[in-house]
């Protein structure tokens, strides 16, 4: 017992400290902002249902050359390019306004039927400036921040200038929280066979109720499974290997609670009339 309830203890502790570490959403800054460069801002914000798109909102932080001593505002027109594989996105403020913040979509490319170790990579990412009414487009460093929750989002860009790859992996708390579940679908299983075996030996008792324990635990594994984090597509490598045969043991053991039901209640033979005698009285 004093084993159990440290074993208790200790996963609880875990799995606190997992979701502590895993829900802080922090920056990842690829290049730092200086006052006298303009910089650009992503907050990754969103992902679709089929991981297909990630939604971030970018926004643009002048340099100090490019604003107003006074009032802080553009001295002179601003554009801004960001060029991705799901669509071109250009912003244009002229001279009095302050830039404003807009979203961006950007396209991944992963393996979703690998949940809950699946990782996602977005297509090259490369933000420019137009100033005033010059041509040529500058480059400028972008930083990215994390504001999706229980993931694990980075930003890396090859040798040093190129486009930027925003790469996806879920956190090791939503990673966990899966596992558990799963974990508690094959307790289930494992659960009802037992007791289906121990009745076929008679080792226990038949118990009429327990037939509706083997059907709710059965209809309970659909709601269970859809209850992962992220919803992985159905086919996925946790169907085929646990949610199919958990489904598969459970049927099998009501079916052998059914086969002791059919053994213990069955009727009783009737009994064999007995013969009436019949007896005469003198008229």
């Amino acid at each position: 017992m004093v084993g159990l309830v440290v074993a208790v203890v200790a996963a609880y502790v875990g799995a606190i400290a997992l979701y502590a570490h895993g829900g802080a959403a922090g920056p990842q800054a690829e290049t730092p902002a200086a006052g006298d460069q303009t910089t650009v801002t992503m907050d990754v914000q969103e992902i679709q249902a089929n991981y297909s798109m990630l939604v971030a909102n970018l926004t643009i932080s002048p340099a100090s050359t490019l604003l107003d001593p006074v009032d802080h505002r553009l001295n002179e027109d601003l554009g801004v390019r960001v060029r991705s594989v799901v669509m071109p996105a250009r912003r244009t403020w002229t001279k009095g306004m302050l830039p404003g913040t807009f979203p961006v979509p950007l396209t991944l490319a992963g393996q979703i039927n690998r949940w809950p170790f699946d990782h996602y990579r977005s297509g090259p990412v490369d933000v420019e400036i137009f100033r005033g009414g010059r041509a040529v487009p500058e480059r400028v460093p972008v930083k990215f921040v994390n504001h999706l929750s229980r993931w694990n989002v980075g930003a890396s860009r090859a040798n040093g200038s190129g486009p930027y790859r925003v790469t996806l992996g879920r956190s090791p708390s939503a990673a966990a929280f899966g596992m558990v579940i799963l974990g508690v679908l094959i307790a289930a299983a494992g659960l009802g066979l037992f007791v289906a075996i121990q009745t076929v030996r008679n080792r226990r008792k038949f118990q009429p109720p327990m037939t509706t324990w083997y059907a709710a635990m059965l209809f309970a594994m659909i709601p269970l499974r859809n209850a992962l984090p992220g919803s992985p597509p159905i086919g996925s490598w946790i169907d085929v290997t646990i949610v199919l045969w958990v489904l598969v043991v459970l049927t099998v053991s009501m079916l052998l609670y059914i086969n002791c039901w059919w053994r213990h209640l069955r009727n009783d033979a009737p009994a064999p009339a007995s013969p009436v005698t019949s007896s005469s009285s003198p008229r």
